[in-house]
């Protein structure tokens, strides 16, 4: 069997972690196994359409570096791939069903759906099948008012619809059990989500149904459709949910969940791509890091776990540090440089002294980044003198502002030459002197690292002393040291 799978998101919304975890495996699933990937839009939903949304879709999957070998972009043998285009194969597909008494037209006006379902009350049971009654007379009458009719599918009353699934084997559902003659067909013509997905799958011979868990009590009503037209079903593969941690579907409120909002927090597509992967799939029970190439290559659907997959944000941060810190420092510079130009941190285009002071910075920030979007803070004080200080936290604990300078004085006068000397010439030269003075090498040092970066939090100091120059460093401390003694430190 050639494999063809298929990813079919609607433009409603923004691309988010589970649609794009289904998307991943499904073209995952194809790579490993030489098929094909197709993506179909299905934007039948014309009231909640958004151009916008569907722009997210290609710049989403752009961004992660995944492409389609048919899609509306690209083409394909079956073509078109916006349903939207398709309507003509849909009406004639629902006459199909018409002629061999499988569905029928349905005139029922919107108050008479609502009193059907008032008159059901909690119960809900679902559409009453009145439709499948109407005589003759009743036909012309609503068709003399003026009102157009549904289709609906005439499903069987009795028996059971049992199918196959990849991951959950045998499902099965009694027939009275499945939604009660649903609409195939809009009265504007438009098909609904069943109808179109069920038609769209057989004509672009997909071959296997990879999506979310949420869509089980769909499938018997599929498998019948299927059954309906006389067509083989593709074989179905209900994927894990993915939960947030307290055990619900993940949604807005654990975090970010739409891809452009991980996108703009810093955060790598490769990180995303290898976490993301292993929500609800693993090699084995060692191995967690997965270039997208290892991934068409390595993976197995029978590896998928049956059990909801749990998104933790605390461990896709640590793949992305991970991937950040692997970067050469041309690809760190390449992604760093436009956040940084954003920010209005280094001017556009970049100069030579701006480029490198940056590349000089590269070792000492690498280590500290969890996310992109940190570069601008940690090494906005390397291109500006204009920092912001506050005297609370120039003074360390249990001492005074009088106190502060005095060991700020003393930093001032190590500081002197500190280019000729290695890092760690200059650490011990600071570590002796706290020692003769009686005092915590912090108390020395804190003070100093506030005045040369602006922050309590910094990449390492001396390797930032070394591009910020001598001469700067020194400008830097007498600002601190009168804004101290502006605040009760002595001038002598």
């Amino acid at each position: 069997m050639h494999v063809r799978v298929r990813y079919a998101p609607s433009p409603t919304g923004l691309q988010h972690i589970g649609g794009i975890r289904t998307a991943l495996f499904n073209y995952f699933f194809a790579r490993a196994r030489g098929g094909s990937f197709i993506l179909r839009i299905e934007d039948t939903d014309r009231e909640r359409y958004d151009q916008a949304a569907l722009q997210d879709i290609y710049d989403t999957f752009d961004w992660l570096g995944i492409g389609w070998d048919e899609g509306p972009d690209v083409g394909g043998p079956h073509a078109p791939y916006f349903q939207s285009q398709r309507l003509e194969l849909y009406r004639r597909c629902a006459e199909q069903l018409i002629e061999r008494d499988l569905a029928y037209y349905a005139y029922d006006t919107p108050e008479e759906l609502a009193a059907m379902r008032e008159a059901q009350g909690h119960k809900g049971g679902g559409y009453d099948r009145r439709g499948r009654n109407y005589t003759a007379e009743q036909i012309a009458d609503f068709e003399a008012r003026g009102i157009a009719p549904v289709v609906r599918f005439k499903g069987p009353l009795d028996g059971e619809t049992v199918f196959e699934d990849m991951i959950l084997g045998r499902v099965s559902k009694k027939n009275r059990d499945i939604t009660p003659d649903p609409v195939l067909l809009k009265s504007d013509g438009y098909p609904t989500y069943h109808l179109a997905n069920v038609v769209d799958d057989h004509q672009m011979q997909i071959s296997h149904i990879l999506r979310a868990q949420e869509w089980i009590p769909s499938a018997p009503l599929h498998v019948r459709l299927y059954e309906a037209f006389g067509w083989q079903p593709p074989v179905f593969c209900h994927l894990p949910m993915v939960m947030g941690k307290d055990g619900q579907k993940l949604s807005k409120r654990h975090g970010s969940t739409s891809v452009i909002e991980f996108r703009r927090q810093g955060y790598l597509p490769e990180a995303l791509i290898n976490y993301v992967a292993l929500l609800g799939w693993a090699y084995d029970d060692k191995r967690e890091f997965f270039t997208t190439q290892d991934l068409e290559r390595l993976f197995d659907a029978a590896r998928i776990n049956k059990a909801p997959a749990v998104f933790d944000y605390r461990k896709l941060e640590w793949f992305n540090g991970v991937y950040i810190r692997n970067k050469s420092d041309d690809e760190l510079e390449a992604l760093m440089t436009p956040i940084l130009m954003q920010a209005g941190i280094v001017s556009d285009p970049m100069s030579e002294g701006e480029r490198s002071i940056l590349r000089g910075a590269l070792p000492l920030i690498r280590e500290r980044m969890k996310y992109l979007t940190e570069a601008p803070e940690l090494v906005r004080f390397l291109f500006t003198d204009q920092l912001q200080y506050k005297p609370e936290e120039l003074i360390p604990k249990k001492m005074d502002a009088a106190g502060t300078v005095e060991l700020l004085r003393v930093a001032r006068e190590l500081v002197n030459g500190f280019e000729q000397r290695s890092d760690e010439e200059n650490e011990e030269r600071f570590r002796a002197r706290a020692e003769e003075l009686g005092t915590k090498m912090g108390n020395l040092m804190m003070p100093l690292r506030i005045a040369v970066t602006g922050s309590r939090v910094s990449p390492p100091l001396f390797g930032s002393m070394r591009l910020i120059g001598e001469q700067r460093v020194h400008q830097r401390i007498d600002t601190v040291l009168q804004l101290l003694q502006s605040q009760g430190g002595t001038d002598e």
